[in-house]
């Protein structure tokens, strides 16, 4: 058998190692607490203020809150604007881990289109933390109940009561108030952005978008406490938001129908203003479109047919319309003959039917009337619309004197109304001309501008606003939507009544004799408004109709008459007409452009006996949208001419014609 050794073992130098190494080891530790003891020590008193900062903000949230938006009334209190309640169904991307699984389960119980989830994806590339992102706005009571009976298959899904825009006059105001929409990218860049949120809405055109400060007011915000898992604990602090102002327009709804209705089916625009202070009574483009449909987002397909529609009806005609003056321009070139004494009263010619311009080749200029009208002075002019007198009067006085008193009547610039989308209109002038079509300047041109053709072009509120000038010998205001406002705080500012610099004539009789003449429109037997208004009104008048010739009619001068038969109506004539009534103490002027129709003076005696007229206004039937929201105000309170060509001017930027002649 093997030998085993035995070794004995060393206990004293094995507890001296041990010790050493024990030693070691409590140095260590103690290295490693002093350093954990001074790290934390530098947390908690060095580093205190920062990393309680830090750490309050990942346990509280702000979320703001959308103000009520200031409604909008009538002159007399009739509600066009108003805040309706609705459901919509979000989505809180931070509670979901996949949106496009939740979305599509939800499509099961809750019918999505295409247009809405476009636009949930592009405000979820731009959401904030605990965002609510809108999946549907509109819910009907059964989609909610729905919803609600399978909600705990939904987490981060969740109905949400708003306010959402409703005009209750729809279309019949559109072009007045405008529209509010989702506010995007572009409109941020022009917008106070500590105002608004991904979800809040703003206004795009119209009142809604001038006053769009007011009506806005300022946004409120929650401080919540939330749990780990990013749900709320509890409220802690509310900052309410600050409500919109009201505001009180200066329309009157039911004229606003009654104008709308005398349009009918006819495309154009009526603008009625008070001429004693400038307010807008109506305005209204025809056709029209329903603003409701962008309150909760309108989907591509709709916007496209409104966009393409051949009849433009989100084109507003009354202050983005322009149109050839046509022989509504003839009282203002009256005016300026008579102030400038190129003319008087008494001075006459002889009208044979043709004008031609001496010393040139050119064809003659044809008036209206094939045989002409013989004897004619300034009254007969405009009573009968002569053109010949004003092609005579025109040379006489040279295009500077035409620009000139066309200015000082607003023409060719914006009237200042409190609507953003105006447009400024054309007074051609040489300067004008060479710089727009690198063409000169000819005296065919000036024959032209004497009654309204050529280049001349203005919108039916410079129209109205012009006549409106007329009426009152000179006295000017500058034309406003706006009739006062009421704060969140319930005070009451009435809008500041803003007169402008009057147009003084160097003899005051020569207002009478232009506003007599434009009284022989209506009221004499070869007036060209004769047959529509007659001497028997209960009111008197002066007005002043015009013809747009949009095609050239050939002259057949063997039987001396224009050819018209067979004409589209895309081509046939715009009728104009301006107007203001009584004639003594006037209460309102009125400017009407129908397209392709002969029915502006029409339009402009429905709409002028249902102002004037009591008993026309309280037995015509109007068709009023049903239950019409009224409250209580805060505070008591004609194809007669026939001119030249034009180009069709329902085009935001017409094109120019190079046509200088009357070629029939």
């Amino acid at each position: 058998m093997p030998l085993h050794r035995h070794h004995l073992k060393d206990y004293q130098s094995e507890t001296k190692v041990f010790k050493q190494r024990l030693l070691q080891a409590t140095i260590v530790v103690a290295i490693l607490i002093c350093v954990l003891w001074f790290r934390l020590a530098y947390l908690q008193i060095i580093e205190h203020q920062y990393y309680q900062q830090l750490a309050t903000q990942n346990q509280l949230e702000m979320f703001a809150i959308d103000p009520n938006r200031g409604l909008i009334y009538d002159r007399n209190g009739v509600l066009l604007a108003s805040n309706t309640p609705t459901f919509t169904l979000s989505i809180i991307p931070d509670y979901v881990s996949n949106t496009n699984d939740i979305i599509t389960e939800l499509s099961k119980i809750i019918a999505f289109n295409e247009s809405h989830l476009r636009q949930f994806h592009k405000a979820l590339k731009q959401h904030k933390k605990f965002a609510h992102i809108p999946l549907k706005y509109k819910l009907t009571q059964s989609e909610v109940e729905t919803f609600f009976a399978n909600q705990f298959r939904f987490p981060g899904a969740v109905i949400d009561a708003t306010m959402v825009r409703r005009y209750p006059f729809g279309e019949i105001t559109a072009n007045v108030i405008g529209y509010i929409s989702k506010i995007n990218q572009q409109d941020l860049k022009t917008t106070e952005i500590n105002n608004y949120t991904i979800n809040s809405f703003i206004g795009k055109i119209g009142i809604e978008k001038y006053y769009e400060e007011e009506l806005r007011g300022k946004i409120g915000f929650q401080k919540v406490e939330i749990d780990a898992t990013g749900h709320i604990v509890r409220n802690l602090k509310t900052l309410n938001p600050t409500p919109g102002n009201n505001l009180y327009l200066t329309i009157d709804s039911n004229l606003q129908i009654a104008a709308q209705q005398a349009l009918g089916n006819e495309r154009g625009a009526v603008v009625v203003i008070d001429p004693n202070n400038g307010e807008i009574l109506a305005l209204v483009s025809n056709p029209s479109y329903d603003p409701n449909l962008f309150a909760y987002g309108i989907d591509i397909e709709s916007f496209q047919q409104l966009q393409n529609s051949p009849d433009k009806p989100m084109y507003n005609r009354a202050i983005r319309g322009l149109f050839p003056l046509a022989s509504t321009i003839k009282p203002f070139i009256a005016l300026t003959a008579l102030d400038t004494n190129t003319i008087d009263n008494k001075y006459t010619i002889t009208d044979p039917g043709w004008f031609k311009l001496p010393n040139t080749q050119h064809p003659p200029y044809r008036d209206w009337q094939p045989r002409g009208h013989g004897e004619v002075n300034l009254t007969k002019a405009i009573t009968v619309s002569c053109d010949v007198f004003f092609y005579t009067l025109a040379v006489k006085l040279g295009i500077e004197k035409i620009d000139n008193i066309l200015q000082r009547f607003g023409f060719g610039q914006k009237t200042g109304i409190d609507l953003g989308e105006e447009l400024s209109g054309i007074v051609a002038s040489p300067k004008w001309k060479i710089t727009n079509t690198g063409k000169p300047w000819y005296l065919g041109d000036t024959v032209l501008s004497s009654i309204g053709q050529g280049f001349m072009l203005a919108t039916p509120l410079q129209l109205a606003n012009a006549t409106a000038i007329i009426a009152n010998r000179g006295v000017r205001y500058q034309p406003h939507l706006l009739l006062k406002r009421q704060t969140a705080s319930g005070v009451i500012i009435e809008q500041q009544l803003q007169d402008l610099s009057p147009i003084v004539l160097k003899n005051k009789q020569n207002w009478d004799i232009v506003i007599n003449a434009m009284k022989h429109v209506t009221s004499h037997r070869t007036g060209t408004a004769y047959n529509h208004f007659g001497p028997n009104l209960p009111y008197t008048i002066a007005g002043k109709t015009g013809t747009a010739q949009l095609f050239r009619h050939r002259f057949n001068e063997e039987n001396a008459t224009f050819e018209t038969a067979n004409i589209p109506k895309k081509l046939r004539n715009h009728s104009l007409f301006i107007a203001f009534a009584p004639i003594d103490r006037p209460k309102i002027a009125i400017a009407v452009v129908v397209e392709n129709s002969i029915t502006a003076p029409i339009v402009a005696k429905k709409v002028l006996n249902y102002h004037l007229l009591p008993n026309a206004s309280s037995t015509s039937t109007l068709a009023v949208p049903k239950n019409l929201p009224v409250t209580t105000p805060v505070t008591p309170d004609d194809q007669n001419d026939n001119e030249q060509q034009s180009e069709d001017s329902s085009e935001e930027k017409p094109t120019v014609t190079n046509e200088y002649t009357r070629n029939f």
